[in-house]
């Protein structure tokens, strides 16, 4: 399988498993979107040749991967419990929402601290969802980093 049939084309997530979102939240999901529109790896286990599109939502506590194909014809879903994301999230969404405040009025140390510490959850989120998806869709490290953004998006109030 080549490069171009591995890989995301097209991304949605499911609005009615979020609340309305803020201007800031709305960003992120585009910059996430965008960012791994333009550069992934993605490739389901199977028999299907890409390139793909997925559709992210939340059913019934569990997250929910709908694989399609280019033209969103259904291959099929990947189910994950969402129970060992929960805590991960929760910490990722509080330090997001203190480097907001703080780069309003912070010093740039104390912004870069925070940063820090964001960047290392994100990273944990990232290495999570990359062992949870082993052997249902191989993904690289940048791709993990996005889709937790958005997974995380689907979290996000305000």
């Amino acid at each position: 399988m080549s490069a171009e049939t591995r890989k995301l084309v097209g991304v949605t997530l499911d609005e009615a498993s979020v609340a309305r979102r803020s201007p800031d939240v709305d960003h992120e999901r585009k910059v996430a979107i965008f960012d791994l529109l333009d550069e992934n790896h993605f490739s389901p286990i199977g028999d299907h040749d890409g390139p793909y599109h997925l559709h992210l939502a939340i059913e019934e506590s569990r997250l929910v991967f709908d694989i399609r194909d280019a033209d969103t014809t259904p291959l099929g879903k990947i189910i994950l419990a969402l129970s060992p994301f929960r805590s991960l999230i929760r910490e990722y969404l509080g330090i997001c929402e203190s480097y907001y405040a703080a780069i309003k009025t912070s010093t740039p140390q104390k912004i870069e601290a925070i940063d820090m510490g964001r960047r290392g959850l994100h990273n944990q989120g990232s290495e999570l969802l990359m062992e949870r998806l082993k052997g249902k869709i191989e993904i690289d490290f940048d791709t993990a980093r996005r889709l937790f953004t958005l997974i995380c998006v689907l979290f996000m109030k305000g």
